[in-house]
C-alpha cells in the first residue's frame, strides 16, 4: 500500500531536476502521473525510464504558453479521469539583468514562466478540483521568495508573486477539502541551474558559478547544495492524507538557510 495508491497527479517541467524526482516519488507511492516538458521525445524517454507502465503518460507543453498549461490539466483529466495533485513545479531564471537595464520583452519572460504558468495551471486544476471538493495543488517556489540578489529581479519577483498566490487561493479552497502550498528549495544543481548558472553569477556580481553556489551554501546551516529528492519527499508528505490539514504554507526545503 502506497501514501498515494489511487490518485492521479500532474507535474510541469516533470522530465527533470525536481520534477522528475516528485513524479518518481509519487509512483513510487501508488499515483498515477502526467508529466510535462517541452521536448517530446525527452518525455517518452523519461516515461521508458520510469517503468511504470500504463500509470505514467507525457504531455508535451511549454509552461510558458497558457494554452499548453491548461491543455495539460485538461489532458490528465481526460487520460485518468480525474485530477487529485497538481504540481505546479516548472520555473527558473529565464534573463539575468539588473531592473535598470532589463527590458519588457526579458520582464515578459520571466513572469510568464514563473508566474503566470502557475495562475494558469492553479486556476484550471482547482476548476476540476471545486467540482469534486478535493485535491492538492503543489507549487515550486524558492527561497528567493523570500529573499532577493541582484541581477535576477524577475526571478525573485516572481516567486514572492505565487508565494502570494497560493496563501489567496488556499483561503479561497480550504472549507472544499483542497490545500494550496508552496515548496520554497535552497540551491540544487539542476540541470538548469547548471545551465544557467554562469549567466546569474555573473549577475551577481560573482566570478563563477562555483562562487555561486558556495555563496548559497555558505547561507545554508547544513553547507551543501540541497537534493530533488528532499524536496520530492515534502511533496508526497503534502499529497498524502498527512497533508490534508497543511495549506496556505510556504516549505523551506533549504538547509536552514531561512530558519522561520
Amino acid at each position: 500500500m502506497g501514501k498515494l495508491d489511487g490518485k492521479v497527479a500532474c507535474v510541469t517541467g516533470g522530465t527533470r531536476s525536481i520534477g522528475r524526482a516528485m513524479a518518481d516519488a509519487f509512483l513510487a507511492e501508488g499515483a498515477s502521473v502526467v508529466v510535462n516538458g517541452r521536448d517530446h521525445a525527452k518525455g517518452e524517454r523519461c516515461i521508458a525510464e520510469m517503468g511504470a507502465g500504463e500509470r505514467a503518460a507525457f504531455y508535451a507543453g511549454d509552461a510558458r504558453k497558457q494554452a499548453d498549461v491548461e491543455g495539460l490539466i485538461d489532458f490528465t483529466v481526460e487520460h485518468f479521469g480525474k485530477l487529485d495533485i497538481c504540481c505546479l513545479n516548472s520555473g527558473g531564471v529565464e534573463a539575468t539583468a539588473p531592473v535598470a537595464s532589463m527590458t519588457d520583452e526579458e520582464w515578459k519572460l520571466e513572469m510568464d514562466w514563473n508566474v503566470n504558468h502557475v495562475f494558469w495551471g492553479m486556476r484550471r486544476a482547482l476548476q476540476h478540483m471545486i467540482a469534486r471538493q478535493e485535491g492538492r495543488v503543489i507549487v515550486t517556489s524558492s527561497v528567493e521568495g523570500k529573499l532577493g540578489k541582484p541581477g535576477i529581479a524577475g526571478y525573485s519577483t516572481g516567486k514572492h508573486a505565487v508565494n502570494g498566490l497560493v496563501k489567496s487561493a488556499a483561503r479561497e479552497v480550504g472549507t472544499l477539502g483542497i490545500t494550496v502550498n508552496a515548496l520554497l528549495p535552497g540551491i540544487i544543481e539542476t540541470d538548469i541551474v547548471r545551465d544557467t548558472g554562469p549567466a546569474s553569477a555573473l549577475a551577481m556580481g560573482l566570478e563563477s558559478y562555483d562562487a555561486m553556489i558556495g555563496l548559497f551554501c555558505q547561507e545554508s546551516s547544513i553547507k551543501r547544495p540541497n537534493r530533488s529528492e528532499e524536496v520530492a519527499a515534502v511533496a508526497v508528505l503534502l499529497a498524502s492524507d498527512a497533508g490534508r490539514n497543511m495549506t496556505g504554507c510556504l516549505f523551506p526545503i533549504d538547509g536552514g538557510t531561512m530558519p522561520y
